[in-house]
């Protein structure tokens, strides 16, 4: 016998309730988002799903990294639309933020050789960014592109976090790895893991709104 989670709300709330308290844990969530990033990159064991997507789309299209991320950022974006997802001030926050930190952390972190060591960024970096997600989209002032299909869908079947994000991931996991896109042990364990994650911190995190009557 199952048991149905916790529907969590993360719809955005008006930016007056609580300002600089929210505020703080958006900008603090984004800037640990960066720093997962950077975990994952530097132990070199698979990028992560959308990032698959984005090196097998890079290749066929001729374009660079970083324009084949605007592009399928906007084209999610797109599917926000019939989800009656509203973006925030954290859905431009989660670009700007997330670029900035995670070429800092990148620039403070080098590469380790031990094979060890990579293990455990990669761990670290997983578990960071399921927090980080939890706490920047908990904040509920508006999630980046690729999470707010994640609320969305969350919102509008009622299936939890977990199963959600757990679908979007494969789906673009496999998408990637049909475009050529690098897959490794890392890849395979962001997928299966992140979902299951976000949705162990999400209920400790979030912005609770105005009891509804």
């Amino acid at each position: 016998m199952g048991s149905t989670a916790t529907k969590v709300d993360l719809s955005p709330l008006p930016i007056t309730m609580r300002p600089t308290s929210r505020l703080v844990q958006l900008l603090g969530g984004l800037v640990l988002f960066g720093t997962s990033m950077a975990l994952m990159v530097r132990a070199g064991l698979g990028l992560s799903p959308w990032d698959v997507l984005h090196e097998g789309l890079a290749t066929h299209l001729g374009w660079s990294f970083g324009s084949v991320t605007v592009l399928t950022g906007g084209l999610v974006l797109l599917a926000w639309l019939p989800l009656r997802q509203r973006p925030g001030i954290g859905t431009v926050a989660n670009v700007v933020v997330i670029a900035i930190s995670v070429d800092t952390a990148l620039a403070l972190l080098p590469p380790p050789d031990p094979l060890a060591a990579r293990i455990a960024l990669l761990i670290t970096g997983i578990a960071l960014n399921a927090l980080a997600t939890a706490v920047y989209v908990g904040a509920r002032l508006g999630p980046g592109p690729r999470d707010g299909l994640m609320t969305g869908l969350h919102e509008r079947t009622g299936a939890s976090i977990r199963l959600v994000r757990t679908g979007i991931e494969i789906s673009v996991l496999a998408a990637g790895w049909s475009l050529g896109g690098t897959v490794g042990i890392g890849t395979v364990l962001f997928a299966v893991a992140i979902g299951p994650l976000t949705q162990l911190a999400l209920p400790a995190v979030a912005v609770r709104g105005p009891r509804r009557r």
